[in-house]
């Protein structure tokens, strides 16, 4: 009897707080947003009227648009299946696109698959030091996008019970009691403009993180200045660029070979030209070339490449020159020594200058490994050996300089990261939600524009909800399809 009455006890206080836990599930709703909630739903009428038209004109195109979206994805998906070497511009596409789906979806199975600090995951490659944006994104997203439906409730004259918000196993979201006798009553235009609400306010989120995003320079311009460099934020513990020669947190990145850096966009596109341009040379003269130089043995690797420097030095790198006798000639040499003061050059033609013997010396390494000169003054050059990926992976830049010392580097980078996760996940929600599929808002979207647009044509309101119905099936088949074969295909390579 004491555990019955323990019992009873427990669930009036889970009653009184609007508590409700269940095995994987937990939810909270209450009742104290309700007048912040009225007070947005009157505030301007004449304004809100056009705000939710226009949003359920958006909703209706979305839900059209999602299953054409839907429709070319799951093409593409079925060539790539069938496509022994796929391009990787399509490839790159299907991961956008099976992300955007994923997110609102995969959720749970994401965060499975994040069990490794960088596990590989449909369509991103997400780092568990980035969950709290990937959470919070989701969270804000949801929260807006139930607000929306909620303005538009109180708008239309629906009756508004309570605002929660719930965690299933590791997914948060939220929802807005409203209720249902009133909804049903209403003509189905009210109707759209309120089940159209929550994808049209995720849309604008997404529009409105965007536009903070562009004019970030402009914001913090007062406390951070821009387009002098890449600050350096982070380094990878196992990053080549670790060392007592290499990057620090605090170190500013002007150059990389001779590709000037002013932003982190110009940091990854001078890695990328590095990446697939062939590796540049060294202006050396005749002297410098005979005095640094010592004998070594000369072999090929296994990718053919061509090795000469045997004694497993740090400093000294193999290169090959040419001259008017001998084509492929070799000399191991230090690489620092060769590389500081020098011009980089392609040919030889490009190191006649004051009639000087001089050589296009290129550093002979192994296929996809380059080297690159690091400028990030006053410090001297970083000489980086490896794939340019490789750099690009392991350290975190920003674009922003603060003004000041006692500034933080990091709350630039917190900003657009976020924004960035608000722009992919906001934008999920809206492509997921207007699909006409089961437990979706597509599914009320499709029913309410059913009854506004067929009730001339098709007179029977059940032959109208069987059309709907067929029309939900497909689009619930299409979306499952596009799911499941996107994260086989992604999670099978």
């Amino acid at each position: 009897q004491s555990s019955n009455s323990l019992k009873a006890s427990y669930e009036d206080w889970l009653l009184t707080y609007g508590l409700s836990i269940s095995p994987f599930h937990m939810r909270w709703q209450t009742a104290l947003f309700n007048r912040q909630f009225y007070n947005w739903g009157r505030w301007r009428p004449r304004f809100l009227y056009l705000w939710f038209s226009i949003g359920m004109v958006f909703g209706i195109v979305a839900m059209f648009g999602s299953v054409i979206l839907l429709g070319k994805t799951l093409m593409q998906t079925l060539t790539q299946m069938l496509t022994e070497a796929p391009k990787a511009q399509n490839d790159r596409m299907l991961q956008v696109v099976v992300s955007v789906l994923s997110s609102a979806l995969g959720f749970l199975l994401c965060f499975i698959l994040l069990s490794c600090p960088h596990q590989q995951v449909p369509g991103v490659n997400l780092p568990v030091s980035q969950l709290t944006y990937f959470f919070s994104a989701i969270l804000v997203s949801g929260v807006i996008h139930e607000v929306g439906h909620g303005v538009a409730a109180i708008r239309e004259q629906v009756r508004f019970n309570g605002f929660g918000i719930f965690i299933f196993i590791v997914y948060p979201g939220a929802f807005v009691d409203l209720f249902t006798t009133h909804l049903q009553l209403i003509s189905p235009i009210q109707q759209l403009r309120i089940f159209c609400a929550g994808v049209w306010h995720n849309f604008v989120l997404g529009v409105a993180s965007f536009m903070v995003l562009f004019l970030l320079p402009a914001i913090l311009f007062p406390f951070y200045y821009t387009g002098v460099g890449a600050l350096v934020t982070e380094v990878a513990e196992d990053s080549p660029a670790n060392g007592p020669r290499g990057l620090f947190v605090g170190d500013l990145v002007t150059n990389l070979q001779d590709c000037p850096v002013y932003s982190v966009e110009d940091w990854n596109s001078c890695l990328g030209d590095i990446s697939e341009k062939s590796q540049v040379g060294y202006c050396v003269s005749a002297a410098t070339l005979q005095q640094l130089s010592f004998p070594a043995r000369v072999y090929r690797r296994l990718d053919g490449t061509v090795e000469c420097c045997s004694n497993n030095s740090l400093t000294d790198i193999c290169f090959s020159y040419s001259n008017n006798l001998n084509s492929h000639l070799y000399a191991c040499l230090p690489a620092r020594k060769v590389i500081e003061a020098s011009r980089v050059c392609q040919t030889n033609m490009d190191c006649q200058k004051d009639f000087v013997p001089s050589f296009c010396v290129t550093p002979s390494l192994e296929n996809q490994t380059r080297l690159i000169r690091v400028k990030h003054p006053p410090h001297i050059d970083m000489l980086y050996v490896g794939h340019p990926m490789h750099l690009q992976y392991t350290v975190s830049l920003s674009s922003f300089v603060p003004r000041q010392n006692f500034l933080s580097i990091d709350l630039p980078v917190v900003i657009e990261t976020f924004c960035k996760y608000l722009i992919s996940l906001s934008g999920a929600l809206a492509v997921i939600n207007a699909v006409p599929c089961f437990a979706l808002d597509g599914q009320w979207i499709l029913n309410s524009f059913l009854e506004a647009t067929l009730s001339s044509l098709i007179v029977e309101k059940q032959n109208r909800e069987l059309v709907g119905f067929l029309i939900l099936l497909a689009g619930s088949a299409l979306l499952a399809a596009n799911v499941a074969l996107g994260l086989w295909m992604v999670t099978a390579r």
